[in-house]
């Protein structure tokens, strides 16, 4: 089951929730897995930022933390967002602020799946993964 919480951040602009959870689930069965405890936190900044150093020992800002959880083809895991990232990077790439948000939640949920992004080759599927799910998102509107 896929959650969506909120720390420090009071609501995401034009996020649907129930599709965005649609969506992840349909990816992780496409990919050959099941869905177990996934959480989606969305949060600001500076908790991410305190995340990172915590957990992680970086002491920079980022857009997403995923914690892998998961158990043999059952995926779970913590995915905490920073809203404020999501801001930056969809000015910075020239997207819409929820094309970036859904990039950046199937990235985590890509990660939880077992793709990396440390090399230049492991980054280049990682894209193509993340396009792949994005041309799937159908919203409301559609």
């Amino acid at each position: 089951m896929i959650e969506i919480h909120y720390i420090d951040v009071e609501e995401v602009p034009g996020l649907e929730p129930e599709l965005l959870v649609l969506w992840l689930s349909a990816a992780i069965e496409n990919e050959g897995f099941r869905c177990g405890n996934i959480n989606v936190i969305f949060c600001s900044d500076d908790h991410l930022l305190d995340i990172n150093r915590t957990y992680l020992d970086h002491d920079y800002y980022t857009d997403i933390v995923t914690f892998d959880y998961s158990a043999e083809s059952i995926l779970s895991g913590d995915l905490f967002i920073s809203i404020d990232r999501v801001v930056e990077n969809s000015a910075h790439f020239n997207e819409s602020f929820l094309t970036e948000l859904r990039r950046v939640c199937v990235h985590g949920v890509l990660h939880l799946c077992g793709f990396k992004d440390k090399s230049d080759e492991e980054a280049r599927i990682m894209r193509s993964k993340e396009r792949f799910y994005l041309n799937k998102y159908v919203s409301r509107e559609t």
